[in-house]
């Protein structure tokens, strides 16, 4: 059990049987009335966030979540097949619960899972990923004075904005946790 005073950025708990990451928290004593613990939490399945106040003496427990490195596959009928690089045991998910981990995954990527009580809810990539880009407008000489942007669709789809000296088939770094086009690889 964790103490609501013992709170901190990135510590996952379980409420309502549902598990919960600390995104941000501040410890608040008015001048009249208790002190309490305002936080802001993030549904590790889900991904939603909401604000919720703790009062100090509150305990919750902590979510051990077991994080295992897999690499990724194959898709095959909507079903994205990873496989344990130690014990070569695969696991299968589907769309939902990879979310926007589909814009950047390709075949042969390591990822890691993470499971709660041997259920799998949530996949970590790495912070930036190579991908190669399969369509974009041609550049246009001269217009590079004002930073101009042009939209580029990458070999898994997504389809990210980019300075236009960037041409079809150059390859982009992406970061993973914004989307955003970091520098040509």
């Amino acid at each position: 059990m964790i103490n609501s005073t013992d709170f901190r950025t990135g510590l996952t708990i379980e409420i309502d049987g549902g598990v919960w990451q600390i995104v941000d928290f501040q410890h608040v004593k008015p001048g009249k009335g208790a002190a309490f613990v305002r936080t802001k939490i993030k549904n590790v399945e889900t991904g939603a966030v909401v604000e919720r106040t703790f009062n100090p003496n509150e305990k919750m427990p902590a979510a051990h979540l077991e994080n295992r490195n897999m690499q990724f596959l194959y898709e095959s009928d909507g079903m994205y097949t990873f496989m344990d690089m130690e014990t070569y045991e695969q696991s299968e998910l589907n769309k939902e619960q990879l979310g926007d981990a589909l814009n950047y995954l390709m075949e042969n990527m390591e990822v890691s899972l993470q499971s709660f009580k041997g259920r799998i809810i949530g996949i970590t990539l790495p912070n930036s990923v190579n991908l190669k880009v399969v369509e974009c407008e041609p550049s246009v000489k001269g217009n590079t004075a004002t930073g101009a942007t042009k939209m580029a669709k990458v070999e898994t789809g997504y389809e990210v904005r980019v300075p236009l000296f960037v041409n079809e088939g150059d390859t982009l770094r992406i970061d993973t946790r914004t989307g955003n086009y970091i520098e040509r690889a």
